[in-house]
Formats: structure tokens, sequence, C-alpha cells
């Protein structure tokens, strides 16, 4: 009879520390986008356990933003700046107007990509356009129509990492700064969003001025196998797991459905980079 008692004792026991346990991991994920575990192996190469949540789904720099999918509130960059208003920012190029906006970030790639392209003797660079809040979007949408604008909150421009390029001389489509970005842009970080032969996957008309960042190694990636942002999503989908060289140094990226509070395995000694895709799930990029 003691024997049974012991052995009942124990069981209820068990049971209340996998309870215990199991309320820690939900009440942690419910707070979690970006928050770690336990190392799961050890030495080099170690692995941690970050548990997301759908949030991370609606931001990062990989978003896909289209008519069917809009600009998330938290998707917004939160680093968005009036250029006028920080002229350390311009430097090198100029603006259209005093009201254009952008990821400090972003200018910072683009004030870098735009010092490389003075050595090669191309330098009349102007950004005629960055953010648009939705207001603003609404407004040139009413005004330009469906078939030039699309409806508030589905522009890329509502997220702050796209800006369109002109220059000063000419059309982007002659101008040896449009020519220039199509051949270098990659390097920097940016892609061509909307390509002259891709419309029928995009839904948008040749834009030879509209850049977008989402950082490497993707620039490099899409530049290569010719992808659209569409197409990369989808192909690092299928794939699950990719690995790409860029100037010798090796990157993993791969993807990750997302439902709920989910766990993904992480790099313990490696900077990685988590971005979601607007539609079901994260990129984890893994930095040399």
């Amino acid at each position: 009879m003691k024997k049974k008692k012991w052995v009942f004792w124990l069981v209820i026991l068990m049971l209340l520390g996998y309870e215990a346990v199991h309320k820690e991991a939900e009440i942690t994920g419910n707070d979690l986008t970006d928050k770690r575990s336990k190392v799961i192996t050890a030495g080099p190469g170690r692995t941690d356990i970050t548990v997301i949540s759908t949030k991370q789904i609606y931001k990062g720099n990989l978003l896909l933003v289209n008519k069917n999918y809009p600009v998330h509130k938290s998707g917004v960059t939160k680093d968005i700046v009036n250029l006028f208003e920080h002229q350390e920012l311009v430097q090198g190029y100029g603006l259209l107007d005093n009201t254009i906006m952008l990821s400090q970030n972003v200018v910072q790639r683009f004030s870098e990509m735009i010092e490389a392209a003075a050595t090669d003797g191309v330098s009349n660079f102007l950004i005629s356009s960055g953010y648009r809040d939705t207001e603003e979007q609404k407004r040139l949408y009413e005004e330009k129509g469906a078939e030039y604008a699309l409806p508030p909150g589905h522009s890329e421009h509502n997220l702050g990492l796209s800006l369109d390029i002109g220059s000063t001389q000419t059309a982007m489509n002659n101008a040896p700064e449009g020519k220039w970005l199509q051949k270098n842009a990659w390097k920097y970080g940016f892609i061509l969003r909307y390509p002259n032969d891709k419309t029928a996957i995009t839904g948008i008309q040749y834009e030879p001025w509209h850049f977008r960042y989402v950082g490497l190694p993707h620039s490099r990636i899409m530049q290569d196998n010719n992808f659209t942002l569409e197409e990369y999503l989808e192909f690092i989908k299928e794939q699950q797991t990719y690995s790409a060289t860029v100037d010798g140094e090796p990157y993993q990226v791969s993807y990750h459905s997302v439902t709920g509070n989910t766990p993904i395995p992480v790099p313990a000694d490696r900077r990685f980079e988590l971005s979601g895709n607007n539609m079901d799930g994260v990129i984890l990029t893994v930095f040399p």
C-alpha cells in the first residue's frame, strides 16, 4: 500500500512540474518576438531556441507589400525622418522637395551607394519620393487612379523601405544613374522592385526609378537569379534552407512557418536577423 501511495504522489508531482513548465512557456511566448531559451547544442555552431509570435510575420526588410498584402502598422519602419530636416544625411544627391521622408538606415545605405557611383563618374542622383503615410497614399490613389497607384496601405512607400530615385539630367530608363543602379544596387542591399519583364508577376508596370531595400545577401541572390521579391520569397519557402556566398563570406537563409508562438532554432554564436514575409512565416538570415 505504501508503495502505491509513493507512486501515486510521484505521478502527481511530475504532472504538476509539466504543467508549470508548460504555463511558463505560454507566458513567455505571449511577450516574445525574439527571445531565447537554453542552448541546445554545445561548442562551435551552438544553437538557441527563439520563440516568436505571429506579430513577427508583419515586421522586417523582406515584407511583400502589394494589392493582396497590405502594410501592418507594426511593419512601418521606426526610424523614418524628414530628410530636409536632416541635411547631414543629404550628401551627394538632391531632393525633389522638402517633404521627402525615409528610413534613416535606408538613407545611410543609399548614401554609401551613390558615393560608390560617384567614383564611377555617375553623380546626378535625386530622391523624388520616399515614405508616404496612408493619407498621402490615399490622395495619390484618388488623383492617379488604380492604373498608376496602389490603394492606401498597399504601397511599398507605406513601409519606409522604398524610394523613387531620379536623375537631374534625364529620365531614369536612359540616364547613366538608372543604368548604374540596375547593375550595382544589389551590392548595397537594394533591388529594382518593378522590372520591365516582370509585370505579370509584380502586377506593376515597369518603374526604373523604384528601388527597395532588402539587404544582403537577399539582393545578391535576387540579382543572380533574376528574381522579383515575389519569386524570391516563394523560392526560399520551397528550398526551406539556402546558402549563399557574397564577397567570399557565407550566409544562410531559411524559411519558417509561423502559427501562434513558434520556436525557431537560431545560432548562439553568429549574428542573425528575422524578417516576416507579410504572409505566413519568417525568413531567418544568418550572417558570417
